[in-house]
């Protein structure tokens, strides 16, 4: 008999696949009306990937943040701002280019860093704030 995915049933694949989403520990999706309190009233430091989904880079960076997520789940916020819907917040922070990850402690930006980085570019810059 040949091995097949397809042949499960459609809602076990379905009840599956949310199964594996649920327990994925993702970056949180910051918006204008969010930002405040997610961001700058955080008592821990926070990453902020500004992005977009037509930018290529972008794409390559948000795998690393949705790791850097999980990493620091508990001990740091990690979160995505989706520049095309979201413009208020990548204005103030003077968000020219994308991807953009600003780092905060204490509602203070102290960290930027423009274009893709290594994951362990935001991992230093997390553990130098914990």
């Amino acid at each position: 008999m040949q091995s097949n995915v397809w042949d499960v049933s459609f809602g076990i694949k379905i009840d599956y696949f949310c199964l594996v989403i649920k327990n994925k520990i993702m970056a949180l999706e910051i918006t204008d009306a969010t930002f405040e309190e997610t961001v700058l009233k955080s008592d821990k430091p926070v990453v902020v990937d500004f992005w977009a989904a037509w930018c290529g880079p972008c794409r390559m960076v948000g795998p690393i943040i949705d790791e850097i997520s999980k990493d620091y789940d508990g001990k740091a916020v990690v979160g995505k701002v989706d520049v095309d819907a979201n413009q208020e917040f990548a204005a103030k922070y003077g968000v020219r280019n994308i991807p953009t990850v600003l780092i905060f402690k204490d509602g203070e930006l102290v960290g930027r860093q423009v274009g893709v980085a290594p994951k362990n570019v935001y991992a230093e810059a997390i553990d130098g704030l914990l």
